[in-house]
């Protein structure tokens, strides 16, 4: 099997231009992978399935991952010369800017024929807000059709090309993504059919108590009647 620089190396010399940048693991697993440039993904796709020493004809899993913005702090190292006319100094100093966020989509292939793989790739949007549109590689992949369902329900990811985009796991009229990372449980939990403990507290806040009326009191009866 072909390690992911070597793929990434011919992906160049296939598609001269395009974006494929080796994403490397730190984890103990140390499964490399390659970031796509969207506009490519979809020719790169069909040609890690097609190729014959490569034959990537399954995508096991597709999954999805939100970046929110964050801030980053940089070190950098600058030579200050020395008053005294000694060597240069060497003063470090720190850096704050920011990455902007984006969510990112995860497929794993693997070739059946061959019997190898995973081979790892991914795509990012934009942003997390007005560019969250991505190319669908159910095309070229039919088992990506559910799942890529699943990331656009969960995460928001927009599937350009897919046959059937709709929410999967949550009905028509939810709003916004649960897997995102600000995501805020709603307050109103009139859906729970038997809420209780901590949503009941909640659903309580919505919907008043039942007013209490007194149990109704039996009435004497007179002396010597039953």
């Amino acid at each position: 099997m072909q390690t992911p620089e070597q793929i990434r190396d011919r992906l160049l010399a296939r598609f001269p231009g395009a974006g494929v940048t080796f994403v490397a693991n730190p984890g103990a697993s140390a499964q490399h992978s390659l970031l796509l440039a969207a506009s490519e993904a979809r020719a790169i796709a069909e040609f890690l399935r097609d190729d014959p020493e490569l034959a990537l004809d399954t995508c096991s899993n597709v999954t999805g991952v939100d970046w929110p913005e964050k801030e980053i702090v940089e070190t950098i190292k600058k030579n200050v010369p020395d008053p005294a006319g000694g060597p240069d100094k060497v003063v470090e100093e720190k850096m704050k800017k920011t990455q902007p966020g984006c969510l990112e989509v995860i497929y794993h292939l693997y070739s059946m024929s061959r019997k190898q793989g995973p081979v790892v790739i991914r795509l990012r949007t934009g942003n997390r807000t007005d560019n969250v549109t991505l190319p669908s590689l159910t095309p070229v992949w039919r088992a990506c059709d559910f799942q890529e369902r699943e990331v656009y329900d969960l995460f928001g990811i927009v599937f350009a090309g897919h046959p059937d985009l709709r929410r999967i796991l949550m009905w028509d009229g939810f709003k916004d993504h649960p897997m995102r990372k600000d995501y805020v449980d709603p307050d109103d939990f009139e859906w729970e059919p038997t809420p209780h403990d901590d949503v009941l507290e909640r659903a309580k806040e919505h919907y008043p108590a039942a007013p209490v009326t007194a149990a109704p009191t039996a009435s004497p009866t007179p002396e010597g009647k039953a």
